[in-house]
């Protein structure tokens, strides 16, 4: 579980590698030796930039106070066969998720979805060779040294796409910071009016010893979402890497003349975003029926999307009084680990 009080998923950085230390031109004092021998030593190689994914970072919020990354270089060679010392490498910790993408054509470099897992972002310089290394049987007395590599230097653009298995979606209102505050131990802010969440909320649900699965609220979406409209493709893409999706349906306001409306029209906008986010397993779920009074009103609605729906879960739930989320953990569970099912 994470709360934040901002929620940033994109920035670009500049990386800069060290560069390798300069090889020494030196003699040493030896008799019968031409000018004592040479003896420079090798520059350092410059320090490596990498991105490690780790689990305790959630946000790419760090990196809009600070864009500018750059290792230490290589320590020039010396004399007495005295090699210079490499450059210290830089780490920098990123969510795990995150996309590495070259900021000027956009090309995915890497994708980090591991704790701990480690990309090279920028190469330090090779360190010069020392006059020492230059010996040859024509040549004793070398003069000249070599300089050390330009480490590697360039922009990276972050995108951070959220690591969940199952995304819960729907429009605006629809209870979903409800639902999975009920569900799950995150604590998102919850109030009765549209886009009351601004930001993906994540929390764990535990099924029992064994079993347990991550879920992410994603906020609310609107007809147009994948233009931008509401809160848009600015978290659409968080969706993209979950197994189950959960679609939740405020039946409290469904429109009898268009009753499948709420479902269609988030579909649409999954479809238009990314096709391929139709193929995931998906859990239609109505929401607040504590709210209605009639129970006829409930069938009809409930026949309407079965026939629709046909092999998908359809359920019915009050997320604030609870009834029918046992039903519901135990049918994503399914969906999860018994995908056949």
């Amino acid at each position: 579980m994470f709360i934040m009080a901002k929620f940033i998923d994109e920035a670009i950085i500049h990386v800069q590698a060290g560069s390798g230390g300069n090889g020494c031109v030196s003699f040493r004092r030896e008799k019968y030796v031409p000018k004592g021998g040479p003896d420079g030593g090798d520059g350092g190689k410059g320090g490596d930039v990498y991105l490690i994914a780790t689990s305790s970072k959630h946000t790419l919020l760090d990196f809009h106070y600070r864009r500018f990354f750059k290792a230490k270089g290589g320590q020039h060679g010396r004399g007495k066969n005295q090699h210079g010392r490499r450059g210290e490498d830089v780490y920098i910790p990123v969510p795990l998720g995150t996309i590495v993408k070259d900021a000027l054509t956009g090309e995915i470099l890497a994708d980090l979805i591991e704790d701990g897992q480690l990309w090279l972002a920028a190469r330090g310089g090779q360190g010069g060779r020392g006059n020492a290394r230059f010996v040859t049987s024509t040549n004793q007395v070398p003069r000249f040294a070599e300089e050390g590599e330009k480490g590697e230097e360039r922009d990276l653009k972050l995108e951070l796409k959220l690591i969940a298995d199952v995304g819960i979606v729907g429009f605006p209102n629809a209870g979903k910071s409800t639902l999975i505050s009920v569900i799950s131990n995150a604590r998102p802010k919850i109030a009765d009016y549209p886009f009351t969440t601004l930001s993906p909320q994540l929390g764990v649900v535990y099924v029992d010893r064994d079993r347990s699965f991550v879920v992410a609220d994603i906020p609310g979406l609107i007809e147009g979402a994948h233009r931008g409209a509401g809160l848009g493709i600015q978290f659409l893409k968080h969706i993209e890497r979950t197994r189950v999706i959960i679609h939740l349906i405020d039946i409290s306001s469904i429109d009898m003349s268009d009753t499948l409306r709420p479902y269609l029209s988030i579909r649409r906008e999954l479809e238009k975003f990314n096709p391929e986010l139709l193929k995931k397993p998906e859990v239609v779920v109505l929401n607040k029926i504590d709210l209605i009074k009639e129970r006829e009103y409930v069938k009809t609605i409930m026949a309407t999307y079965r026939r629709h729906l046909k092999k998908v879960p359809l359920l019915s739930i009050s997320a604030v009084t609870h009834k029918g989320i046992p039903e519901l953990i135990n049918r994503v569970s399914e969906l999860l680990y018994n995908p056949r099912t």
